[in-house]
């Protein structure tokens, strides 16, 4: 960062002390918006929430506790597996809205559902709370032993942790002593229908997503001060995510990245409870990863769920399926607890970039949250509808945009920091304060600290200086330039007797700039301070823009244009840029990095401000002199195999494969580079969507890894082609296309399995496609 340069006054005494003190966050209701893009933003999510209609959220566990129904589930993610996910959101979102605003329409529904779920829990017996279809039978095998039984099933641990979540978001946001008593219930059933497991049967078992079971239990250890449910911790501690974390290196590639991320989320609350600073460590070393190699300018990560190679983000840009919402919700739960635990301006450096880019922009103005956010060139989003879609980014969608007070502020015994500039007023009732921020950043540069005390106090306000800040920031108090001194976290910090009426601003100047990816391939997003900018482009040809109940709604099917269509920007590489402001608030032409005469026309404004539309986030760029280093396009063969594309599973993934109602007979599976794929010891299923058309033909991606792997396809009783590895295989991609007589696809489906021959195993299976025949 460039040089700080405060004007200096030697009139107010300085005290740095505050910076390595371990901070805490405001209790509930003590920070509240004012009108500005966060209180917007959390008047739409409300709408969304009170539209939601609790007892058919209820519905699921009423089922599966053997209690009459008033109403039938929701349907797509609600009755096709994960039954129960979303009431276990909606106990946290209540909750957080309750704390947020303080409206009585909150604590009522949250009552409501407490009680109804309390009656379910009563019915089961057992202390058990869940609404697993036949979660009974589930659960009676892992009491026997069978931790494997949760592969049977759609992530039933992941679950739990839902409703376990809302439940201490209850407790902990409303003082429901309800709520405490239904988790520690259920925390004493996850104990007792895990104690047959083994150690070596447990770890197993945390090969399937789990949440963020471990952080519950160190939560709970944290509110009882019973600390023996730190063993519950570490007994759902994931040791083959840990160690490697542990050693600090990278093993990331290729994992489920929402499965890592609430796992590290309770490393580092273990840690913090049980005074384990190697849990700790692993934590920072996650973060530092993830945020540093695997994030893009918006703060998120993945493509198709998945962390992919941290030097490669090809896979990004091609794909429809970018950055989950999910995934930054947890890495914002993660930079909260390492930002109390060791502040740092960094962690706060991140949690407003994600905070405003990804999280913000994730909400559609009219309501409707975003599952995955392409960077693909002149893609689109798709928006949830509340009746229709129940994805898990409307989960934690539903939450995000009632937590937009939490980290404005924090403070010590005797210190307060001031970390966000978003409008809003905090009463420290400890101290008999009241502090009104005024603000109209990003579009203005500076904010406003007004002070109300009841007395004078001796407190030290520490003000974030941003990484993104030029290099003339300054601060004043009651009008006179202050001179605070610039801590090693990131923060100044001024320390005097406040009164009531003590005014302090902070000026916060803002330049552009462009950002490259990880990769440092030629392709680069814009930036105004820490605000995203992006162009929207067209809004041609975007079916699903609003998602229906279908399966795969939340991803964006329209047509992928061309990477070669995209406009080139004329730049040298990445760094500071002049861009020409069109004299609206954050907008700016782009015209004159444009390569070409198309596109001239096309304006940057903030991301979040980017929706119903094609847009362009990521840009290809090359200097006058560099036209040979342009970046590899994507071969228009590739968007001609997807113009045929009905259906598709990636083998080896989890959710394409819980998607496409996956059956194992005796399959393992594994990761070449970031490539996952299937292998059958016996045989392995999956059934795809056939729609009507003139016909079908089956591709097959796949690699051979021993001479001897031997297996076939088949459809019904039919086996299509042999897949038979010989001496002289070439050991890279395969790839092999058959068709489909019309005979073997039924009810719109089609069901492919995959047969080892006697004694052998099949190839590695990668990629599976229905195509249709035009």
């Amino acid at each position: 960062m460039k040089k700080l340069f405060i004007w200096l006054l030697a009139y107010i005494p300085v005290n740095v002390a505050a910076q390595s003190t371990q901070l805490q966050t405001f209790a509930s209701g003590e920070v509240r918006l004012l009108p500005g893009l966060f209180l917007d933003a959390q008047h739409t999510d409300e709408k969304y929430i009170l539209s939601l209609d609790p007892d058919r959220l209820l519905a699921p566990f009423q089922k599966d506790a053997g209690i009459a129904v008033k109403k039938e589930n929701y349907r797509n993610w609600e009755n096709s597996g994960l039954d129960g996910h979303i009431g276990g959101h909606y106990l946290s979102a209540l909750s957080l809205m309750y704390a947020a605003t303080g409206k009585q329409v909150y604590l009522q529904r949250l009552h409501y559902m407490l009680n109804q779920l309390e009656q379910c829990q009563l019915k089961n017996g057992n202390g058990y709370l869940g609404g697993i279809p036949d979660g009974k039978k589930l659960w009676k095998q892992v009491e026997d032993g069978r931790g494997d039984a949760v592969t049977k099933r759609w992530v039933p641990w992941y679950n739990v942790h839902k409703t376990m979540n809302g439940l201490l978001d209850a407790w902990t946001l409303t003082a429901s002593t309800q709520a405490r008593d239904m988790l520690l219930q259920l925390c004493h059933w996850s104990r007792e229908v895990t104690r047959n497991l083994s150690e070596e049967q447990m770890q197993l078992m945390l090969q399937t997503e789990f949440g963020g079971m471990n952080e519950i239990f160190a939560a709970v250890a944290a509110q009882t001060g019973d600390t023996t449910w730190l063993y519950m911790a570490r007994r759902f501690t994931h040791q083959q995510l840990l160690e490697p974390l542990r050693r600090h290196t990278d093993t990331l590639t290729g994992l489920h990245a929402n499965t890592q991320i609430p796992k590290v989320v309770g490393f580092m609350r273990t840690g913090i409870v049980g005074q384990d600073t190697a849990l700790e460590d692993a934590s920072a070393f996650f973060w530092n990863t993830v945020v540093t190699h695997r994030s893009i300018s918006i703060g998120g990560n993945s493509v198709r769920e998945h962390f992919h190679a941290a030097d490669n983000f090809r896979a990004m840009l091609e794909s429809p399926e970018g950055p989950e919402t999910c995934n930054s919700y947890n890495m914002l739960k993660l930079t909260r607890l390492l930002f109390l635990h060791h502040p740092d301006r960094k962690f706060i450096d991140y949690y407003e970039r994600t905070l405003y880019n990804h999280i913000l922009s994730s909400q559609h103005p009219n309501g409707g949250f975003v599952y995955f956010t392409p960077i693909h060139p002149m893609h689109y989003r798709v928006y949830s509808t509340p009746q229709n879609t129940m994805w898990c980014c409307v989960g934690t969608g539903l939450e995000n945009h009632g937590k937009y007070t939490e980290l404005i502020y924090a403070h010590s015994k005797d210190s307060l920091y001031v970390n966000l500039f978003i409008p809003s007023v905090l009463q420290w009732k400890r101290k008999s304060l009241k502090l009104v921020q005024e603000t109209r950043f990003p579009t203005e540069d500076g904010s406003s600290l007004k002070l109300n005390l009841k007395k004078p106090e001796l407190l030290t306000i520490g003000v974030r200086v941003p990484e993104w800040v030029s290099n003339k920031m300054s601060v004043t108090v009651n009008g006179r330039p202050v001179d605070p001194a610039l801590g090693t976290s990131g923060y100044v910090f001024v320390r005097r007797t406040w009164k009531s009426g003590d005014v302090i601003k902070i000026h916060l100047p803002m330049e552009a700039r462009t950002e490259g990816l990880p990769d440092s391939t030629h392709w680069v997003s814009f930036l105004y301070g820490p605000i995203v900018l992006a162009a929207a482009t067209d809004t041609l040809n975007m079916p699903g823009l609003y998602a229906d109940t279908s399966r795969w709604g939340q991803i964006a099917h329209g047509n992928l244009r061309s990477m070669s269509a995209a406009p080139l920007l004329e730049l040298e590489g990445p760094g500071p840029v002049t861009l020409q402001s069109t004299g609206r608030p954050l907008e700016f032409a782009v015209n004159n990095f444009i390569s070409g005469a198309a596109f001239r026309d096309l304006k940057l404004v903030p991301f979040y401000k980017v929706h119903d539309s094609r847009y362009m986030l990521y840009w290809p760029y090359a200097g006058r002199a560099e036209r040979s280093k342009l970046p590899v396009q994507q071969g228009e063969e590739t968007l001609h195999l997807d113009s045929l594309t009905v259906d598709r599973v990636y083998a080896g993934e989890q959710q394409p494969e819980a998607d496409h109602q996956f059956e194992d007979g005796g399959s393992t599976t594994g990761v070449l580079g970031d490539q996952h794929f299937r292998v059958a010891q016996h045989w392995f299923a999956y059934t795809l969507q056939a729609p009507a058309a003139r016909g079908y033909r089956l591709y097959i991606r796949y690699r051979y890894t021993n001479a001897g792997d031997c297996g076939s396809i088949v459809i019904g009783d039919k086996s299509l082609v042999e897949l038979c590895g010989q001496a002289n295989h070439d050991m890279t991609d395969q790839i092999a296309v058959v068709d489909i007589a019309g005979e073997l696809v039924s009810s719109d489906t089609v069901k492919v399995i995959f047969k080892a021959a006697s004694g052998s195993t099949t190839p590695c299976i990668m990629e599976v496609r229905l195509l249709k025949v035009l």
